[in-house]
């Protein structure tokens, strides 16, 4: 097959193939006003008048820049140029005509009416010039039988510069054949010759055409309606890509390889959450904010939000030395943020986290470090106590030792009516932060979410990882379900619950449906292409030591009581003695010393009655439990 060469066309070749166009527009437009039959007159005179033309034409060429394009890749800007540089060589034309007739010899140098012909067909011939050459590039080079058909999912700007987008990669490989948009004023026109149909037009469109792909070419787009159209898409095996903010666009340009896959989190986000920013930038402006766990998931999102609202200094804590450095680069590289301290060490180390508060005096303290794996603790307990329990301990009685305003707790789903070491150790630290409340004058709250996407030990990382080595998709069991949000929403949230506190309080967050896991990891694997069973396996594990079917929000004996704020709740929870409480940790801080599991989970037991064991070996415990009552 012929191809054009990769090479471009130099630039002096196109200088003097406009010329060439410029010559055959003027010697057409005498012939065209003349009707082909040219006066005697005129003959003699096209001696001067072409090389005239020619010689303004090339200066107002050399001063535009139209030679400069890349022929292959023409588009409206460069049609936009060649009319400002024709207009502007007519415009001379005419200038030098009033005065050649008015001050020289009472003539025109050319007549106005072909001035206007010739400024018609030189517009028309130098962009006619470039599309063709372009066309006729793309066809040898990528030719429409080798190209995969594509819809774009937008009929608006968005949509328009995708299309030319992919027009102009001549690797894409890719053919757009309809536009779908679900405005009805838009239906049935076309758009740079490509029609536009409703989305509920699609199964036909399927039928008449080998579709692989769509592109969500929509700016500002309603979640619900983007994963209706992603819904639809998975129902038809068609894989799903999506054009990115423009803010991260090259230079103002799309290119096609920003064009990426729909993530999975596209189909579970939510409509934007509504601050309100005045209360939050009252609480932390010009404050010191210590952010523990702050390499983690959760914790490196509450830093990043927390820039926003102009801290006097933010303290990054945690132990996970590579993280930490991670996010140092990224506060100073991406945000242009340098008024944070890292500072590695152990929330449990009593003398690390002294001397930090000596050093810093936080004012606000985000408490988000925690061991949160459900079968690694399950088989650790005695690192769930330490960490979760009694890491908390101290995170807390340090910061109402040196006054700190507010501390806010991230606590889980898994801390209602517990099945597993982990959820139990965060029930248990919950309780010493509700009951320590009500001696302190820090503002103690706790903030309860269920799974956040992406985060460090997602099941949405494992698939992705299982999916990304060709399987098999490992799903526990096929009725498990969990609540999900993403990791920016849920901090909002513990932000805005913040705000709002008065102390005391556990919020809850609205996690919106649960969602079945199976699903989850059907529709992952559809959108990145593969047919299940084909190309990809799923395949059932068994529940995980610890893990249960469902989660929940509240316990059986809470409720919830509305605040201002619609995706925040306050759980009405039942309240502990202070004495009894910090007695029971003495013995927990005791028993830890011993790292005897058993001893361990059921003192836990023991303070969190209705942590009940699934699939552990410590079910045992509930039974002797059972025995004594």
């Amino acid at each position: 097959m012929i191809r054009f060469p990769k090479s471009y066309t130099p630039r002096w070749i196109v200088f003097l193939i406009d010329l060439f166009i410029c010559a055959i527009s003027i010697s057409a437009a005498f012939l065209l006003r003349f009707n082909f039959d040219l006066p005697e007159l005129y003959y003699e005179r096209l001696g001067f008048i072409i090389p005239y033309v020619l010689f303004f034409r090339s200066i107002t060429f050399l001063v535009f820049k139209t030679y400069a394009g890349i022929i292959r890749y023409s588009g409206a800007k460069d049609t936009e140029r060649i009319f400002i540089v024709a207009i502007t060589g007519s415009i001379i034309f005419i200038i030098i005509n009033v005065i050649n007739y008015f001050l020289i010899n009472g003539t025109f140098i050319i007549p106005f009416s072909i001035i206007v012909i010739d400024f018609l067909l030189t517009v028309f011939l130098m962009a006619s010039f470039r599309l063709s050459t372009k066309i006729i590039y793309q066809e040898l080079y990528n030719p429409s039988k080798e190209k995969t058909d594509v819809i774009i999912y937008g009929a608006e700007q968005f949509g328009v510069i995708t299309k030319r987008t992919l027009d102009r990669d001549a690797e894409s490989k890719h053919k757009v054949i309809a536009f779908l948009d679900i405005e009805n004023a838009n239906i049935g026109k076309t758009l740079e010759g490509v029609t536009i149909y409703h989305p509920d037009y699609l199964p036909a469109l399927l039928e008449k055409n080998t579709v692989e792909k769509l592109i969500i070419a929509k700016e500002n787009i309603e979640a619900t309606e983007k994963q209706e159209i992603i819904e639809l898409c998975l129902q038809h095996d068609i894989r799903v890509l999506s054009v990115p903010d423009i803010n991260t666009w090259i230079n103002g340009e799309l290119s096609f390889n920003q064009i990426k896959e729909i993530k999975i989190e596209d189909l579970l986000e939510r409509p934007p959450i509504v601050l309100d920013i005045n209360k939050i930038k009252k609480k932390i402006l010009n404050k010191v904010v210590l952010v523990t766990g702050a390499a983690g998931s959760i914790g490196s999102e509450i830093v990043r939000q927390i820039i926003a609202f102009n801290p006097n200094k933010i303290v990054l804590f945690d132990q996970a030395e590579s993280p930490l450095y991670d996010m140092e680069l990224d506060l100073q590289e991406k945000y242009n943020y340098y008024n944070f301290e890292i500072v590695i060490g152990n929330i449990a180390d009593e003398y690390r986290v002294r001397k930090l508060f000596e050093v810093y005096k936080p004012t606000i303290v985000y408490h988000a470090a925690a061991y949160k794996h459900v079968p690694m603790m399950e088989n650790n307990p005695t690192e769930a106590l330490r960490t979760n329990i009694l890491g908390t301990k101290i995170i807390a009685d340090i910061s109402n030792e040196f006054n700190v305003e507010q501390f806010v707790m991230v606590s889980t789903d898994k801390a209602v009516n517990p099945t597993n070491v982990m959820g139990a150790s965060k029930r248990i630290a919950e309780i010493y932060i509700q009951a320590f409340n009500q001696i302190s004058d820090t503002n103690f709250i706790t903030t309860r979410f269920g799974n956040v996407l992406g985060s460090n030990g997602s099941v949405i990382l494992r698939f992705k990882k299982q999916i990304d080595k060709g399987g098999p998709v490992t799903v526990t069991h096929p009725d498990v379900t969990r609540y999900f949000m993403t990791i920016p929403e849920a901090c909002q949230l513990v932000l805005e619950a913040g705000a709002i506190s008065n102390g005391g309080e556990i919020f809850i967050f609205d996690m919106g449906k649960s969602v079945k896991i199976i699903d989850l990891a059907k529709k992952m694997i559809k959108l990145s292409g593969l047919i299940i069973g084909k190309d990809i396996q799923i395949k059932y594990t068994g529940l995980r030591p610890g893990e249960k079917l469902y989660e929940e929000l509240l316990n059986d004996m809470e409720n919830t009581i509305p605040t201002h704020h619609s995706k925040i709740m306050i759980a009405k929870v039942r309240h502990y003695d202070v004495k009894q409480v910090q007695e029971k940790f003495q013995d927990l801080i005791t028993i830890q010393k011993d790292h005897d599991n058993m001893s361990i989970v059921k003192k836990m037991k023991e303070i969190v009655p209705e942590f009940k064991s699934q699939n552990s070996v410590y079910e045992e415990l509930d039974i002797e439990f059972q025995d004594h009552e």
